[in-house]
């Protein structure tokens, strides 16, 4: 070992010596992907070790330093001599620090075993690419692909003038890339049409013949190479049309026809439609029409005289960045005379016997028959059920993400009222090779033995090979290639790299990619020394790991003081390196140290066992019985060494109890250090069990059980079976749930109508079931129907869950129990009897098969007659007879039935039979116009007659000019002999007759009147109107209003007056052109309507807004021009009013 500049302690790592000091740096570094480097760690803090950010593995020693390094934290001093009975190989010599290399310790063995190990350090050197420190500089690792090439389709015609297919890894160091064409490595000099643009393979102006082909993508760097999956360059190109003349297609009318497309060469497939007569009048998809995706040709199934025509074959192609479309040569079909006869179906687009699919693709079978009438389309599985989504009557059936389920042989068949015909074919799904498991990034010892595996699943099954640094890996001496199974046994350092298992199938390949890394480290603390200080409790046990980095793995001894550790009663050493120490006294205090070494090298690490006071319950929790909702403190009290934390875990049956849950049950009963007590708040079911007191330090921990039994409800019974299944009863049986440790007292029986019946308690025998029982018969059901029975446990403490439903059971059938309802009738035409009912409901019915036995007798006779109305929905039934006499009273009685019998009969109804319409009209019709809208009419009453119940009039009116079939009409409400008719036209001349109405309709028409209504009033408001004001006393005068001669008299004028004391109007009528009113002295404010009156009615209001001002004023307000405010504006408007006048001091 080194010893440090000053020569006090010594340094616990390997130096290297000066002829291998770059090579231990190197070879310590090599681990697996993503990791740091031991070795390089080492030579971390030196002055020319590598730094973060810079390249490691370059290849150049570290500069000689004066320096000595410092002792790592996690080091402890080693002893000067070596404990008593350790080998000599762990002497430790003295070493000087120079300012020159450092120097190499000596091993304590012979110089041909050091020799050994130099030339073992030198092959690292050459072999591993150096791994960057733990400490955040940048790591070594192998490319991982980010972006591989995709197959790609390029149109010979394509203007573009360059083809990239993408290549770019993840590496460190960056990758280097190759690209191989059909197996073999291009060259791609600088100024070829081979450019490599980054890892980019950029093809200029590419031509099929030259390059067309499989690629793929080597990635390299120092740590190996991988290879991408395949991409296939293809070159897609569409034709023309040939340029003949297309041959004429004959046929006679009725049948059907077939017009080839004969596309030109082409690649890819196309896309096909057909065009008549001229762009773009494309053949609609209908099921007369069919144009097959498969060869382009156009079928029709049954010609009509619409077909004739010439027609045009449109196929495009699709490609990755293109679209090209070609019209053929147009084609004349000529029809013959109309053939009229009908032909079954034969079927002329057909799909395969064999179509392969692979998984997830999109599968489309075609298939049209020709025949009269156009036949029908249906598809079907034979070999299994055609999925709800693809069930089809068109021409094609797709599935459109196939899988291994939807293989078998599928039927079409084609159907007219002639016959049919059928074909069948066999659909075969295949699939890619998929991983089912792959290769991840693995690290191991140098020695050791290494398994790796991956497994694809696909149809054909893949088959599985493996590539090394993307060269083809087959068996050798320590290299075993079983397919998915790839085996090394002693690994060395060349065994590190890029490995990939590639699976394939003739449908394509897979590519899993994983790095190896092989170790060879001498072993190293640094990264887990041992504990510094390791406290155990008396009496207790402690495991001490000694876990250093190394490759192989390291031959372990642990010492105490200068004294090696043997395994006896009370101390083991583990194979993995781990001391135990059991029954620990203070005898055992000390310092452990853990020496590890390998070929490579040897460390230590040293740690100080403290020994402390043990942990002990001092007031156990004690067993408890509780009631459902109770609250409960357990108690837990502990000693323990005052030198340390004292923490209490409680755990419910060994699941630990969280205090923090929002909501939850518990809570820590002290905040005092040896006080643990936990409090149970409002105990649930749930909080029963045993509970477990933990008090626990850094060193050890003691523990004390207590169980608590929480009594509450029963819990569900289970098992509920329902027997002997009759019309009204059944026979339920369950078994017992727990009884929640109080015991069940009774059980109550629930049932209800699936799907949507609540549950409701049923009667049972016996009527109360003991909580012994375990089956009871129900009683009171309805027969014929569904039921759902649950059965509830209860005990002292409360009800408990309801058990789960039972299966659904039906009720066997009865004769109905209940009659009909609602049983009514009348209308209807001359001559019959209609009868209305309720429909009986479902849960009345009893059974299958019901209907209403209808029964019903002229009143007074003595025979009754019957019908029967099958079906339940039934709600009327119409007897109809020629001597039915109008309006007839009718006995009426009915009853349900069903397969099982008759049910009871309802009361007797009385119901009419139909009425017809009154006989006789009505006599001494006058009618007389009272305004220019309005006209009384009266007339003499019609008797009530056999044919029915009057029920009013009917008022017919026309002006005189018209028919009588233009006639408005009006009805009254009731038996009233007189009407007012309004809403006619003024100064107009109307004829009126007047008819009798009942149910049935109306009946003859009387003798007709005539009345002139009156001239319309004024349509001139009064004008200049004025206001005085007395003490109590309202004066209003205006111009009279003199009417034109088509215009009716004025006899007098309306006025409407309302104020702000009395909203409320009232209104006052005078012959004159004035009005005086009687008014409050403390009116403020009025609103005032004047309009004329007269024969004609009333005329166009004038509005005025009157203020009290103390004098005289006038104001004119024209309504035909200015509507009248809205009410809710009349007693705000004096307010605004009001501040007006006073505003203007008038």
């Amino acid at each position: 070992m080194q010893r440090c500049c000053s020569g006090s302690g010594r340094a616990h790592t390997q130096a290297p010596s000066p002829a291998t000091a770059t090579a231990t740096a190197t070879t310590a570094a090599t681990t697996a992907p993503g990791q740091r480097r031991a070795a390089e760690a080492s030579w971390a803090g030196r002055e020319g070790a590598p730094r973060a950010g810079g390249r490691a593995g370059s290849g150049s020693p570290p500069r000689a330093t004066s320096t000595c390094p410092s002792h790592h934290p996690s080091f402890t001093p080693g002893p000067s001599q070596p404990p008593a009975g350790l080998s000599p190989r762990w002497a430790e010599p003295p070493l000087l620090c120079s300012p020159s290399l450092p120097r190499t310790p000596t091993m304590g063995t012979p110089t041909r075993r050091k020799a050994h190990l130099l030339l073992l350090v030198a092959v690292v050197l050459v072999s591993s690419p150096a791994r960057s420190s733990p400490r955040g500089s940048p790591t070594t690792f192998g490319p991982v692909f980010e972006d591989q090439p995709l197959g790609l389709l390029f149109p010979e015609e394509s203007t573009e003038e360059k083809v990239t297919l993408a290549c770019r890894a993840r590496a460190s160091p960056p990758a280097t890339y190759r690209w191989k064409m059909n197996g073999t490595e291009m060259k791609l000099a600088p100024g070829s049409r081979h450019q490599l643009v980054g890892g980019n393979l950029v093809i200029l102006n590419p031509s099929k013949a030259q390059d067309a082909g499989v690629y793929q993508c080597l990635a390299s760097n120092p740590v190996g190479t991988v290879v991408s999956r395949e991409a296939v360059l293809r070159f897609g190109f569409l034709q023309e049309f040939s340029k003949e003349e297309r041959d004429p297609v004959k046929t006679h009318e009725g049948w059907g026809v077939m017009l080839p497309c004969n596309p030109p060469a082409h690649y890819p497939g196309l896309s096909y439609r057909w065009l008549l007569n001229e762009f773009p009048n494309f053949i609609p998809t209908d099921g007369r029409h069919f144009v097959s995706q498969t060869t382009g040709n156009l079928y029709i199934a049954r010609t009509n005289a619409s077909d004739l025509g010439n027609y045009s074959c449109l196929a495009t192609s699709h490609m990755d960045f293109s679209t090209k479309s070609v019209f053929s040569k147009f084609a004349q079909l000529n029809l013959a005379a109309e053939d009229t006869r009908l032909f079954a179906p034969s079927i002329k687009a057909r799909f395969p016997a064999e179509t392969y699919a692979l998984v997830g693709q999109q599968v489309t079978l075609e298939c049209f028959a020709f025949g009269n009438p156009v036949p029908q389309i249906k598809w079907r599985k034979v070999d299994g059920s055609l999925s709800p989504q693809w069930a089809t009557a068109e021409p094609t059936l797709q599935i459109p993400s196939i899988s291994f389920e939807d293989e078998g042989t599928y039927e079409c068949e084609a159907e007219n009222s002639k016959g049919r015909d059928t074909v069948q074919g066999r659909i075969i799904v295949q699939a890619q090779p998929e991983w089912l498991k792959v290769i991840s990034d693995m690290e191991a010892d140098i020695g050791s033995n290494l398994r790796w595996g991956c497994a694809a699943a696909g149809k054909p099954r893949p088959t599985v090979r493996w590539l090394r640094n993307g060269e083809p890996l087959t068996s050798q001496s320590r290299v075993e290639v079983l397919a998915g199974d790839l085996r090394f046994s002693k690994l060395s350092l060349e065994d590190s790299g890029m490995y990939q298992c590639v699976a394939e199938n003739k449908h394509g390949t897979i590519y899993a990619s994983a790095e190896l890394a092989v170790q060879a480290l001498a072993p190293d603390f640094r990264l887990n020394p041992v504990k510094r200080l390791i406290p155990a409790a008396r009496g207790g046990e402690i495991a001490i790991p000694c876990q250093p980095r190394a490759a192989p793995k390291a031959v372990v001894l642990w010492s105490k003081g200068t004294e090696i550790l043997v395994n006896s009663s009370r101390v083991t050493v583990t194979p993995d390196g781990t001391l135990i120490i059991r029954n620990i006294s203070r005898s055992d205090e000390g310092k452990y140290t853990c020496f590890a070494e390998n070929f490579m090298g040897k460390a230590n690490s040293t740690g100080i066992l403290s020994v402390r006071d043990a942990t002990k319950i001092t007031l156990a929790p004690s067993s408890a019985d509780i009631n459902l909702g109770d609250s409960l403190t357990l108690q837990c009290h502990a000693s323990h060494d005052p030198t340390m934390d004292l923490t209490f875990i409680w755990t419910l049956d060994d699941f630990p109890i969280d205090f923090d849950k929002p909501g939850g049950h518990y809570r820590r009963a002290s905040t005092k250090e040896t006080v643990g007590d936990l409090t149970i708040l409002n105990a649930q079911l749930r909080h029963g069990g045993k509970y477990t007191c933990m008090a626990q330090t850094v060193v050890d921990s003691a523990s004390k059980e207590a169980t608590v039994l929480v009594r509450g409800p029963p819990g569900p019974p289970g098992g509920v079976v329902v027997r002997n299944i009759g019309d009204t009863t059944v026979q339920l049986s369950w078994s017992r749930g727990f009884d929640n440790h109080s015991p069940i007292a009774k059980y109550t029986l629930q049932a209800r109508t699936p799907p949507a019946g609540k549950w409701k308690q049923v009667r049972t025998n016996p009527a109360n079931i003991e909580g012994n029982a375990e089956t009871a018969q129900v009683l009171g059901l309805t027969p014929w129907m569904d039921y759902e029975f649950r059965v509830v446990a209860s005990n002292i403490l409360g009800t408990g869950e309801p058990s789960g439903p039972s299966s659904k059971i039906r009720t066997k059938e009865a004769a109905p129990s209940v009659a009909p309802s609602g049983l009514s009738g009348g209308g209807g035409a001359p001559g019959e009897l209609i009868l209305n009912w309720t429909p009986v409901p479902r849960e009345y019915q009893n059974g299958d098969g019901f209907g209403y036995l209808l029964s019903f007798r002229r009143q007074g006779r003595a025979g009754w007659q019957t019908a029967r109305v099958p079906g339940a929905d039934a709600q009327h039934f119409v007897y109809s007879n020629d001597s039915v006499r109008p309006y007839t009273p009718f006995e009426v009685k009915i009853r349900s039935y069903n397969r099982r019998g008759d049910g009871p009969e309802s009361l007797t109804a009385l119901v009419y039979s139909a009425e017809e319409e009154p006989r006789v009209a009505p006599t001494k019709v006058w009618a007389k116009g009272v305004s220019s809208s309005e006209m009384n009419v009266t007339w003499e009453p019609v008797q009530q007659d056999m044919n029915g119940i009057l029920l009013g009039y009917e008022i017919r009116y026309w002006k005189a000019g018209d028919k009588e079939a233009a006639a408005d009409r009006v009805r009254t409400a009731g038996l009233d002999t007189s009407a007012r008719v309004t809403g006619l036209h003024p100064d107009t001349k109307y004829h009126v007759t007047i008819r009798a109405y009942n149910r049935a309709g109306t009946g003859p028409t009387s003798p007709s009147a005539n009345a002139t209504t009156m001239k319309p009033p004024p349509q001139r408001p009064p004008d200049n109107i004025s206001w005085t004001f007395s003490s109590s006393t309202l004066s209003i005068k205006w111009d009279p209003v003199v009417p034109f001669r088509n215009e009716s008299a004025v006899t007098g004028y309306k006025m409407l007056y309302q104020n702000d004391l009395h909203p409320t109007p009232t209104l006052h009528l005078t012959s004159r052109n004035w009005i005086d009113i009687a008014v409050p002295e403390d009116i403020g404010h009025a609103l005032v309507q004047i309009r004329t009156t007269g024969p004609g009615g009333d005329g166009i209001p004038a509005e005025v807004h009157i203020v009290r001002n103390g004098g005289t004023s006038m104001m004119v307000e024209n309504s035909a021009v200015s509507p009248a405010p809205h009410p809710s504006a009349i007693l705000s408007l004096p307010v605004v009013m009001l501040l007006l006048v006073g505003y203007l001091g008038l």
